[in-house]
């Protein structure tokens, strides 16, 4: 038997936070690729404390929905759930491509493969892509079009901004729209002068989180001009400095966040059948354009 945990931050402060994961966790569990699938969180229940010693399987499958390596992929999460003889060095990762450690949990006699996060895995490239799709409804996008890659950023840890840029790369690398940028929140360039950073007249903006919440549907609207005051809302397009900006909202509630839980899995050895086909089918419209998995706060 394989099981799949799905270990997420979630919140004490915001309700919604964990709704992305128990989507793409459902999601899974509806291709029938594995026994258990269980969500676990950090700062919610169940907590990543106890979720491996609930489980019937053998064999388990740990992928972080967190968007960097860092502190709770390295630390908090290995730390919870007791895997021994963990070391950040065994990821051998220079803070983007940590792929999949093989452990065991020795009190419960079961074999853990802790992946890397989501937010790091090639495939993550092709969800923001379809976050801009699903946001202009527009699965062509790119042609005259700018894309604002946004991250939270952090002089504390430089991996926080790593996978921001990876990915901005691998999309500029594309040749699909016309500019590309990795803009963030607390460390330069700044998502606040989006607007100084492109020639485009119509700009995309997606924040690589992995919920909406306080940073993606307050901070980041008001920061950009996109609204005075978040609690009204703002339109989508916003005109701003002369350019129209499509905010996209987290790119973790996109549906095709699902696809990639999979692929961490894939790649440390779980055996999927055609789960992988079934899930981009259903996280993908007859139109070719992502469905969203749940809707936005703000900016109806």
């Amino acid at each position: 038997m394989q099981a799949l945990v799905v270990a997420a931050h979630g919140s004490h402060l915001n309700p919604d936070a964990s709704d992305p994961t128990y989507a793409h966790a459902d999601t899974v569990r509806e291709t029938g690729a594995f026994d258990e699938v269980r969500e676990a969180f950090w700062k919610e229940e169940p907590h990543f404390r106890e979720v491996i010693r609930t489980l019937e399987s053998d064999e388990v499958f740990v992928v972080p929905l967190f968007i960097s390596e860092g502190y709770f992929t390295e630390q908090v999460i290995p730390r919870e759930l007791r895997l021994e003889d963990w070391d950040p060095e065994k990821w051998d990762s220079d803070g983007t491509d940590a792929s999949q450690v093989t452990l065991e949990a020795t009190d419960v006699g079961k074999t853990v493969h802790y992946c890397g996060p989501v937010g790091t895995h090639d495939a993550m490239t092709d969800v923001i892509v379809q976050r801009a799709e699903s946001v202009t409804d527009d699965p062509d996008v790119g042609d005259g079009v700018g894309l604002a890659v946004v991250g939270h950023g952090t002089e504390r840890n430089e991996n926080s901004a790593k996978a921001i840029e990876y990915h901005a790369d691998r999309i500029r690398e594309r040749d699909r729209f016309d500019e590309v940028k990795a803009l963030f929140m607390d460390e330069e360039p700044e998502v606040d002068d989006v607007t100084d950073f492109f020639e485009s007249s119509d700009v995309v903006v997606v924040p690589l989180f992995v919920a909406d919440g306080y940073h993606t549907q307050e901070d980041i609207p008001e920061d950009m001009g996109l609204t005075e005051d978040y609690r009204l809302g703002w339109d989508v397009p916003t005109e701003v400095d002369g350019h129209r900006i499509w905010y996209a909202g987290a790119v973790g509630t996109e549906g095709l966040m699902a696809d990639v839980l999979l692929e961490r899995a894939a790649d440390a050895g779980a055996e999927l059948g055609d789960a992988l086909e079934r899930v981009r089918a259903a996280t993908t419209g007859s139109d070719g354009v992502a469905t969203d998995e749940s809707e936005p706060t703000a900016g109806d």
